[in-house]
């Protein structure tokens, strides 16, 4: 009697303990059979910024730029003017930054050279919020004349930009045809400003007569009557 005794209180023990061990093998949300992981569930991954699929449209840093008036890839239409339009005036395109960036080069869109044009004094610059000048280019007639494609054109100084609003300037001066030297831009016409006053305008000239960028500019007097004529919306990048 006690081996018998012994031999089934041996037996049920084996049953308790399977029992056991396939209760915890199925506990809540596993499947029957699974192992059961010991290790902590990882932490759920924040959704990205532009939505749940994770998608922000496309982004300067997708081309290798820092910062861009808009995707190139929009930029269809072409802005054309005489040069006694637009020669010797100084033309403000808005940059808003949003994050910290060493701004070394400017991108412009070029459409259409003039292989006859006659070029001088031709600039590109960046103004801050207050109309300080913080850098310039040499003089670029020479790149204007040659290759109607999108192309930078150096800072003679590169500089540290923290988040905030500044202004591309371009000056151009000489002779070309009105409709051979021409820029890239959207078609957004006389629309670029809709909401908008100086000295906060998106798009505006200032001044006449200038053969180089002056070192500071009055925001307040931006004008909109050149861009409203067709001299609007060019695109630009920043590098």
């Amino acid at each position: 009697m006690r081996t018998r005794t012994t031999t089934v209180t041996a037996g049920l023990a084996a049953v308790l303990s399977a029992l056991l061990v396939l209760t915890g093998c199925t506990g809540q949300g596993d499947a029957p059979g699974a192992a059961k992981s010991s290790a902590a569930p990882s932490p759920a991954t924040p959704p990205a910024r532009g939505g749940a699929a994770g998608f922000d449209g496309p982004l300067p840093q997708d081309q290798n730029l820092l910062a861009w008036t808009g995707d190139p890839n929009d930029a269809g239409h072409v802005t054309a003017q005489s040069a006694a339009g637009v020669g010797g005036r100084v033309t403000l395109v808005r940059m808003v930054l949003r994050e910290r960036i060493t701004w070394s080069n400017i991108w412009l869109g070029l459409a259409g050279v003039d292989p006859n044009a006659q070029l001088s004094n031709c600039y590109l610059g960046v103004y801050d919020s207050r109309g300080t000048l913080l850098a310039t280019t040499a003089d670029v007639s020479p790149q204007l004349m040659t290759d109607a494609i999108a192309k930078p054109f150096p800072l003679g100084k590169p500089f540290t930009a923290p988040p905030g609003t500044y202004f591309i300037a371009l000056l151009l001066n000489g002779n070309w045809a009105t409709n051979a030297l021409t820029l890239k831009a959207t078609g957004a016409g006389i629309s670029v400003n809709a909401g908008l006053t100086p000295p906060q305008l998106r798009y505006s000239t200032l001044l006449t007569g200038q053969t180089s960028l002056p070192a500071s500019l009055n925001l307040a007097d931006q004008s909109t009557s050149t861009i409203n004529t067709g001299w609007a919306s060019q695109w630009y990048a920043i590098s």
